[in-house]
């Protein structure tokens, strides 16, 4: 499982140019999932991300996290994350899930997510073709790979 983790001032998906999802100050967390991944991976990244201190304290040093903050988070699945570029200019998702497993685990993680973050997680609609606009605070961007964990 594969996470890029966007601190935002601002975030917004549509969908069809009609919005479907807004946050202001938080996470947003555009999430790929891979054939080998299971429902450790589901709570091993979700409490990773609960607790990644990347928000700033008074003195403006990133020392926060998310949930110290009270911040919003928007999840958006994205297969492409997985895109294998070693041959050719085609990239490859053979490693990417099918929605069939994709979509459990998917939704597994948001669950998790509203759990840890005791609030509603916002999100895209899992194979949408959608549009995000965001706002990138810092700008901070951090990939957490839940394969790369030692």
């Amino acid at each position: 499982m594969r996470a890029v983790i966007q601190r935002v001032a601002k975030a917004v998906v549509s969908i069809n140019n009609s919005t479907k999802s807004v946050i202001s100050t938080g996470l947003l967390i555009l999430l790929g999932i891979e054939n080998s991944d299971e429902i450790e991976d589901v709570l091993w990244l979700s409490n990773k991300i609960s607790k990644l201190r990347i928000f700033d304290d008074d003195n403006n040093i990133m020392n926060l996290s998310i949930t110290d903050i009270n911040g919003d988070a928007m999840v958006v699945s994205q297969f492409t994350l997985h895109a294998k570029t070693k041959k050719g200019n085609r990239p490859s998702y053979i490693v990417a899930a099918q929605p069939k497993k994709a979509i459990p685990l998917y939704q597994a993680f948001i669950s998790e997510l509203e759990k840890l973050l005791k609030k509603k997680i916002e999100t895209g609609e899992f194979g949408a073709m959608m549009d995000i606009s965001l706002i990138n605070s810092g700008p901070v961007t951090i990939i957490i790979d839940t394969k790369n964990k030692e």
